[in-house]
This record gives C-alpha cells, structure tokens and sequence, in this order.
C-alpha cells in the first residue's frame, strides 16, 4: 500500500489510459469540479522520448517545446514519472482533457537522501502526520502568487492529508497538488508549462521539501507540539477523564468564520479551577496543568455570553491536534467524544429510538423508526442512538442548539400534560444511566434547566471566561424538591443495524462520484449528504475524506450486507490505522483529510436511500 501512496510508476490504480480518446471526467470530489477515473498511467508522448529503465522519463523540458501549440490534449501523453534535476521525481498523475477541466493532478516525489530529514523526525506515525503538516504548509507559501498551483495545507488542525507524505521506510517526501497546465484557448502554451512544471515545481521542492532549507528549530517545535496533544489525549482514560484544557489556553476564536486564535487586550486565557486542576507530564513540554473533565455527567453553566459555549466548542475541537500558536494546543478530548444536536428534517433509517419516544399517535414503532423528515427532537434522538451505535464514549451537547422538548419536561409541564399523552421522554431521565450502565459520559452546556443539577457529577460555571467550579452549592440547590417526576429508569442501550451496500453505490453512469461542497453536503453517487449538523467536521478536505472512505468500505466488502454498521467501521479503523492518506488513495487521487469513524457514520446514516437490515 504505500507504494502507492507515494505515487510510483507501475500502479494500473485509476490508470490516466483509461481516459483514452479525451473521454470527459465525471463528476469530482473537490470544489464541486469533475470527478473522473484519474491517470497514472505513463501516456504516449512523443514517439522516441528517452526513458529509463526504472519507467522514469527525461527530457520533460524538449517534450514540453516539442507541444508547443498543439491540442490541448496533448497533455495526456505526458502521464507518467520524470526525473528533474535535484533528483526530484516529477509525476503527472491525471492530465487535463481541455483548459476547463478539472486541474491536473501532479505529485513531486522527493528521494529520503535529498529530503535529508533525520530519522527521529519521521519515526513514528504521529511524527510523520505532523512533519508532512508542516511541509505542506511549507510548500503552499512557496507556491503563493502561483494562480494555477493549488497546495492543500489545511487550516489551525494537524489532519492527515493526502497533499503530503512522509514514507515511513526511509523518510522520502511526497507532495500532491494540483496544476492548471497553461493553454492558449484549447492550444497547449509549451513556455508557460515548462515554467510551471521544470523551474517552479524543482524550486518549490528545493524551497519547501528539504531539510537543509527548513528552520530545524521551527519543524521540532511543530513535530513535538502535536506528539504533546497525543501523548495528553492518550493520558485521559487513565486519568479517568474525557477532556484537559490546559491552563494559559486561548479558547476564544477570531470570528465564526475565522477559526484562528482572537487577539486583544481583553482575551482571557484559561485557568483551572482548583478544585479540578490536574497535572500530566509530556514528553516535551514536561509537566502541566489545566482542568480535568472528570468521567460522568458534566454540566457546564453560566450567563449567557460568559463562555459556555466557547468551552464546549474547545472540547468539541479536541480530538483533533493544532498547530503552534492556536491557544488549543493542549486542549484534548478522548477520540470517542462526539457532538449532538437537533436536526430538522434528517433521513433517519431503521433507528431504535424507544429510549427518548414512544407510543406516538399515529402508531409508529418507535423501536424501528424511520422517516425522511425528522423533527428537532427524534433527529437528535436518532443521532444520539447511532453515535452510542458508532461506539461514542463522550457526548456533548449545547441547550442552544438541542431540541427543548428532548432535554427536560419540568413539573409544571408534567402536571399539565400527562405522560400518557407525552411520547418523549427527556434525556434528563436516561443521561446518568447512560454513564452507569454503557459506559457514555457527557459534557451539556445548560443556562436554562436547573434540573440537570440533580443528575450532574460536577458543575462549572463560566463567569466572565472564568470557571468555578460549584457542584457542592449546586447539589445543595438541587435537594430542595421541585415536584419533578423522573419518567424513565434507564437508557435501554442501542440496537445494531446492517447497512445494504447496494444502497451505498457511489457511480453515476458506469462512473464514482464523489464530490465535496464545503463542509456542509457530500455528493455521493445519486446522493446528497447533507452534513450540515455533523459539527466536528473540521476542513472541507474532510467532507472528501469520509467520500472516499463510505466508497473503500464498499470496495473492500467491509459493508456486505451482514456486518453491522459498527463491525464494518471497526474494519476501516484497522484499514487506516497504518496510513489513512495512502488507503484512500486507491480510490482516488485527491485532495482529501482522512476522517473519523464517527463522521463517516453519520454519513452513512443520512443517506436518504440508505437501507438498513436489522440484527
């Protein structure tokens, strides 16, 4: 497998022949462009260019004159592998079949001896991940001003992408990206392409791909900032906690739109609660401190504007690693945290949702629910049920974006309407034995229901950005009866289901497609994926990711139609443990971060057409 991740000359995957005939792309995975089968195979050229033995090709430079002014699609027959000089490998990995096609697909393969980053630097998997972060962002400054290069360096998370690899035999580099080869109308512009391909593309793998030419201090400081976040994130189950946020943290963001650290005399940084303040020794950054988010039922209160919100958020954001100077750096979740919410209008197939609603009127079974037009609260039913499904550990859930109906029924309520009128019943009733009997924590940011201060664990308020912790004051609050009846025992647990891979077919007249609109809606196939709510999706790359991998899962017989959901996602862990980048790379070559298990579940479960069987 990761022969092909470093995109060597051989592989029959997505062979650039195939297209042969200047066959048009079908639709694609990124920014809504085409998407076809991809090239790597090496084209035909011009009849007598100088190959060697190895499938290398020479001479990219004459061939490139040689089309000066030729159809436009005579770019394919470039396909392949050339040696530059430097010792850099260039690979067009899929040409453009017209000037508004999709970008050409183009991989610059930098040999271990000149990358020349000591080994320690690549040595294990996580070290890898943020080496290649760092060099991608790296390269995407170099080729800054290059309107027809395209680097995908990603935002304020360290994800695994596909833009850049580190092989992990020998520390070899490659970059992906794409290329807008240069056309005079559908005519071939040689002197443009031989600028792009045989001066830029070197210079940007000496400027950005090399050990020599990095600041050593600055690619360390990088690599053991992310080994830190894994090394804390790792900690928690022993620690007994779900969450850290370490103490100096920088919680609060630019804008909604601008995910970078604000600025200002006025920003508070984080600090611990004594009360909760716990100390972890790191590997680099030694012993710190922050507040531990204990295991169990948490509750998180405060006025309105005081920063409940920027806190979950914080949590929400720390399954993943940042980058240096984001404020989040040891801001941590366990990897099994999810984030829930109300979604009107969801798909919602084959779900036991009895635990939150039963006996409606029109006589639905509720134990085997589907709808293709949820409500605020079955939608957040549901998704609650297929996250526990998923294998979630940790929920979090904000009261501003939960249906009110779903989250508490106070006395008054009770009194009025009777349960035998009322199908929901509220997840104040089932929160702690999701804990006590499965295994599930939570975190809920609540302003408005003092009735969760009888089942929380522990309670922090915000006030100003500032936490406290007052669970004894707000147990003592909570001991003075207020004529609420609990109306469930337990939560029942969750009952498996079996996705029907025929109704997860991803091509679209003999061909896969796959394609990203931001973060909110994935094309799969017939299908549109509205993501909307699945609110850890942290990059649009991510949106191709899960794309990719819903499609490996069906390729690779993971889904067939008697594993369970989860059995199957347990598969494409094991799958992606090793390299993530180079096991969805031979469904396509694309620009894409790999993602979690959880979102790829939860876009499997709002494919409308989705058929699930039941165990």
């Amino acid at each position: 497998m990761r022969e092909r991740s470093r995109g060597h000359g051989g592989s029959d995957r997505q062979g650039a022949g195939r297209h042969g005939g200047g066959r048009p792309y079908g639709r694609g995975a990124s920014g809504g462009r085409p998407y076809g089968d991809g090239g790597r195979g090496h084209g035909g050229g011009r009849e007598g260019a100088p190959r060697r033995a190895s499938g290398l090709r020479r001479g990219l430079a004459e061939e490139l004159r040689g089309l000066e002014g030729a159809q436009y699609g005579r770019y394919k027959g470039l396909v392949g592998r050339w040696e530059l000089p430097g010792g850099t490998v260039l690979e067009l990995v899929r040409a453009q079949s017209d000037p508004y096609a999709p970008p050409a697909r183009v991989a610059l393969h930098v040999p271990a001896g000149q990358a020349g980053f000591p080994e320690d630097l690549w040595s294990t998997a996580t070290r890898r991940r943020a080496l290649a972060s760092y060099l991608a962002r790296q390269a995407a400054g170099a080729v800054r001003g290059e309107r027809a290069l395209r680097v995908d360096a990603g935002g304020q998370e360290v994800l695994a992408r596909s833009s850049c690899s580190v092989d992990a035999a020998d520390g070899g580099v490659t970059l992906r990206l794409g290329a807008a080869l240069p056309g005079r109308g559908r005519r071939i512009d040689a002197r443009e392409a031989e600028r792009l391909l045989c001066q830029v593309l070197p210079r940007t793998a000496e400027r950005a791909l090399r050990h020599g030419a990095s600041d050593a201090e600055e690619v360390r400081r990088f690599i053991e900032t992310v080994e830190d976040s894994v090394a804390l994130r790792e900690a928690l189950p022993g620690l007994g906690l779900v969450g850290f946020v370490a103490d100096g943290a920088v919680l609060p963001r630019r804008s909604g739109v601008d995910d970078r650290p604000a600025t200002g005399s006025g920003i508070v940084r984080f600090e611990s609660p004594e009360e909760l303040r716990v100390e972890v020794e790191l590997p680099h950054a030694g012993r710190v401190s922050g507040m531990g988010v204990p295991e169990g039922v948490n509750l998180v209160v405060g006025g309105g504007f005081h920063g409940k919100s920027t806190l979950l958020r914080a949590l929400e954001s720390g399954i993943w690693d940042h980058v240096p100077g984001d404020g989040r750096e040891l801001v941590v979740s366990r990897s099994e945290t999810v984030k829930l919410r109300a979604e009107d209008g969801r798909h919602v197939e084959r779900v036991d949702v009895h635990a939150f609603v039963d006996h409606l009127p029109d006589g639905s079974d509720t134990t085997d629910f589907s709808t293709e037009n949820a409500s605020g609260s079955t939608s957040q039913a549901a998704s609650l049920c297929e996250a526990v499904e998923a294998g979630a550990r940790v929920l979090l859930i904000d009261e501003d974006t939960a249906a009110t109906n779903l989250m508490i029924r106070d006395a008054r309520m009770q009194t009025l309407v009777a349960k035998d009128r009322e199908p929901l019943t509220p997840l104040v009733d089932t929160i702690r034995s999701l804990h006590r009997d499965h295994g599930v924590s939570s975190v809920l940011v609540m302003g408005g229901s003092g009735d969760y201060l009888e089942v929380a664990d522990r309670v922090v308020m915000l006030d100003a950005y500032r936490p406290s912790d007052v669970t004894a004051r707000a147990h003592e609050i909570a001991a003075v009866p207020t004529g609420r009846r609990a109306e469930a025992e337990a939560f029942p647990g969750v009952v498996a289901r079996v996705p029907d891979p025929a109704s997860l077919d991803a091509e679209v007249r003999g061909r896969p497609r796959i394609r990203a609109r931001g973060e909110d809606v994935l094309s799969f196939g017939d299908h549109e994926v509205d993501l909307r709510a699945v609110e850890q999706i942290a990059d649009p790359r991510q949106v191709t990711g899960i794309g990719l991998a819903l499609e490996l899962m069906v390729r690779r017989g993971h889904l067939d139609g008697r594993r369970t959901l989860a059995e199957a996602l347990d598969l494409l862990d094991e799958e992606l443990a090793e390299d993530a980048t180079a096991a969805l790379l031979t469904v396509r070559d694309e620009d894409f971060a790999a993602p979690r298990r959880f979102e790829t579940a939860a876009a499997v479960n709002r494919v409308r057409g989705l058929r699930m069987l039941r165990r």
